[in-house]
Order: C-alpha cells, then sequence, then structure tokens
C-alpha cells in the first residue's frame, strides 16, 4: 500500500530476497521449537486472504499473529487485497513497512474519476482510471513472475470474456507478471478497468470466490482463511442515502457473502481456521481506519489460535467452534417458515403457526448459523453458551446481535 512516488530505492531493499529468506527461516525455525500451550500446527498450511476492500487491511495483523505463533504457511492465496498483501508478504515486505503504507494511502492514491463516461457513457469500462491502481501493485508486489517468485503464490481472478475462474500461480499459469495478476484480481468489476493477464481479461476473483480456500487446500494439512469482506453482513442503514457507490457495494457484499456462505458451511476436509475480524461497523474503503483494521485482525487471529486446540490435525470441518442455545421469540415470529426452508436439519413449524429448533443446543464454527439473520423479524436468538473442539472463549457478535 503505497502512493507511485514512493522511493524505488527503499522499495528494492524492502524486497530482498535474502531478507525474505532469513525471515522464513526464522519463523520455520519457530514452528518446530512450538512453544508449549500453542496449538500443534501441520507441516503443510494454506493460508487463504479474502478480499474486502481497505478492511483488507486486517490481514497484516493475522500476519504479525502467525508470525508471532509461528506459523509459517507453505502456500499463500488471496483475492483482491488479499491478493495484493499475500503478493507483497510472499514478495520480502515486513508487516511493518505495509502498515506504514496503509496509513498514508489516501482517496486520491487510489481512485481518480474517469471523466471519459461523458462522451462514451455505455462504452467506458469503468467509473476510475485504472492507473491509479496499477501503480499501487507496483510499488506493492514482487517484480516477477509466479516461477521466478520462489514462494508458492495463488492469485484469484475471473476471466471476464469467458465467465469462468483463473487461479494464476497455479502449474501451467506460472509464467505471469504477478503484478498484472494482482491488479486483476483487484479490478472490482465497473469500478477499474479489467487487467491483461496472459493474454485474458480478467478482473475481482470475488466476482466468483471472494475466498479462494478450496483451490488453495490442494495437497495441504490444514487451511487457515480469513474473510474480511462479508463475515458480519449487519444492517446498513446509510446504504441508500449514501448513494450510488453505497448501494453498489452493500449489494456487492450482500452478493460475495452468499456465494461464499455455502461452501464454508459445507467444508470437510482438510480442517479450516476461519478467521473472521469484527469489520461490520466500517465500510469498504475507510482509508482513516487502518489502525483498527490492523488490530482486528490480530485480536481474532490470536482469539481463533488460542481456541482452536488441537483441531487443525484432525480429519477436517471448520474451526473453532462452540456451543450454540437457539430459541424463538414466538411474539415476534410470524410463520413466514424461511428459517425452515433454510435449515431444514434444526427448525420446524409447531402446530400453530411458529417455528422452533429441532435441536435447541448446537454445536457451531464461525461458518455455520446464516440463517439466523434471514429471519425478517429477528425472532431467532442464537446466544454462546459453552465451549466445543477448543478452548478458551469465542464471541460472534452477528449471533449476539440476532439475540439482542
Amino acid at each position: 500500500m503505497t502512493t507511485p512516488a514512493d522511493d524505488v530505492a527503499g522499495r528494492e531493499e524492502e524486497r530482498s530476497h535474502e531478507d525474505h529468506g532469513t525471515r522464513m527461516g526464522m519463523m520455520l525455525a519457530r514452528a518446530a521449537d512450538e512453544p508449549e500451550g500453542r496449538p500443534p500446527i501441520p507441516s503443510r498450511v494454506a493460508l487463504v486472504l479474502g478480499g474486502g476492500g481497505l478492511k483488507g487491511f486486517a490481514h497484516l495483523g493475522v500476519l504479525r499473529a502467525l508470525s508471532e505463533y509461528g506459523i509459517a504457511p507453505s502456500v499463500y492465496a488471496g483475492t483482491s487485497i488479499g491478493a495484493l498483501i499475500a503478493a507483497a508478504w510472499t514478495g520480502g515486505m515486513s508487516v511493518e513497512e505495509m502498515a506504514r503504507r496503509a496509513h498514508s494511502l489516501r482517496k486520491r492514491d487510489l481512485f481518480r474519476l474517469n471523466l471519459g463516461m461523458v462522451i462514451e457513457r455505455m462504452q467506458t469500462p469503468s467509473l476510475y482510471h485504472g492507473e491509479p491502481l496499477r501503480a499501487l501493485c507496483a510499488t506493492t508486489c514482487p517484480s516477477c513472475t509466479f516461477r521466478e517468485l520462489g514462494v508458492p503464490l495463488l492469485v484469484n481472478t475471473v476471466d471476464i470474456e469467458r465467465g469462468t475462474r483463473v487461479v494464476w500461480g497455479l502449474p501451467g499459469l506460472q509464467d505471469v507478471s504477478i503484478e498484472d495478476a494482482v491488479y486483476a484480481s483487484c479490478a472490482l468489476p465497473g469500478s477499474f478497468p479489467p487487467g491483461v493477464v496472459g493474454g485474458r481479461y480478467c478482473v475481482d476473483g470475488g466476482t466468483i470466490d471472494n475466498l479462494p480456500a478450496a483451490i488453495a487446500a490442494v495437497g495441504a494439512d490444514a487451511v487457515i482463511a480469513v474473510d474480511v469482506g462479508s463475515s458480519e453482513l449487519t444492517p446498513a442503514g446509510d446504504a441508500v442515502p449514501l448513494g450510488f457507490a453505497a448501494i453498489y457495494m452493500r449489494a456487492a457484499t450482500v452478493m460475495m457473502h452468499a456465494l461464499q456462505q455455502s461452501p464454508l458451511a459445507e467444508w470437510r476436509a482438510p480442517p479450516m481456521l476461519l478467521i473472521r475480524p469484527h469489520l461490520g461497523d466500517y465500510h469498504w474503503f475507510s482509508f482513516t481506519n487502518a489502525t483498527e483494521f490492523i488490530q482486528a485482525g490480530y485480536d481474532a487471529a490470536c482469539s481463533a489460535l488460542d481456541q482452536v486446540g488441537d483441531a487443525l490435525t484432525s480429519e477436517g470441518g471448520v474451526y473453532p467452534r462452540r456451543l450454540v442455545e437457539l430459541s424463538v421469540d414466538r411474539d415476534r415470529c410470524i410463520g413466514c417458515t424461511m428459517c425452515t426452508a433454510l435449515a431444514p436439519t434444526l427448525m420446524a413449524m409447531d402446530d400453530t403457526g411458529k417455528a422452533y429448533p429441532t435441536t435447541p443446543v448446537v454445536q457451531w464454527s464461525p461458518a455455520d448459523g446464516d440463517f439466523v439473520e434471514h429471519c425478517p423479524t429477528r425472532a431467532i436468538i442464537a446466544r454462546t453458551v459453552g465451549e466445543a473442539g477448543g478452548r478458551a472463549r469465542h464471541e460472534d457478535r452477528r449471533m449476539d446481535a440476532a439475540g439482542d
């Protein structure tokens, strides 16, 4: 995260592969000498960093926490800002330097209105020019191909012409510029022009999969996935009054949440540690909240790692888990049957037409319970009552809000 005017000489020093190798070696050494009380971590861990605008600065806090816990992933995957940060990290840039750049980033460094809309109108490829975003990628990403990088990196994009996903860095897709792939992964359709990568017109990978865990999990013993884009789909009363951009971004958030929820709820193997920083109160492009984003990522990662126990060495599933008590406010329930359609194994209708939980106490991961928020009158109450599949406590503001 930087402006195009950043010092090139300083940038080359930050990207030193020698320094990066030293840091990775230290992390591997810490992992081998695991401190007592820390969760056991398999040797092959895939780290997946999701998209979410500037909320993705939370990934920096996660990287800091993983380093402190001695966890050195064997493969990195990302979408949009997750791809940008994964590329910068694997290219040798420190968390401290990325944080410095995050704090200095301003709206003018990223958005420049495309006045061509006045003349070309619907023929214009985007609302904003692509050059500022390209400059950001150029001063953040390693200047090499995926093959030359030497560290497994996967960048998730979508071929806009074919309508298919293209994950750069996979076998056969490594001889392209990392910078070009990351730009395309960040190119939110309509906001920035598509990027050309390996002769393909590609856009933001979040169009199909904002958290590319499945492809990163191939060959891995465990996955650590960080969801910053749509984890807390809380009510947003300011979307309409703030106009087109707010409405568009809110719709994109809802879409990405729906696309990503089903794969997470159905995840079986390998075991996944799902980290969801509390970012629901912030907009995607809050340029003045970098400190809060980074801290939220750090706190969420430490909390999840403290709770996971030995789950990442298990056969599969999503963690951490907790016991949740379900109930229904009968006065609020209108008998719409939405909950029974979305969660037929957990909810049913009684003889009076009111919903009730068939299993009042359930074991949930952060990926479970999405149907609670779909109750139109917020009649379903979900409260954390204990621990399951890991130690320490877990707070889920979405569930707490449902019980207010």
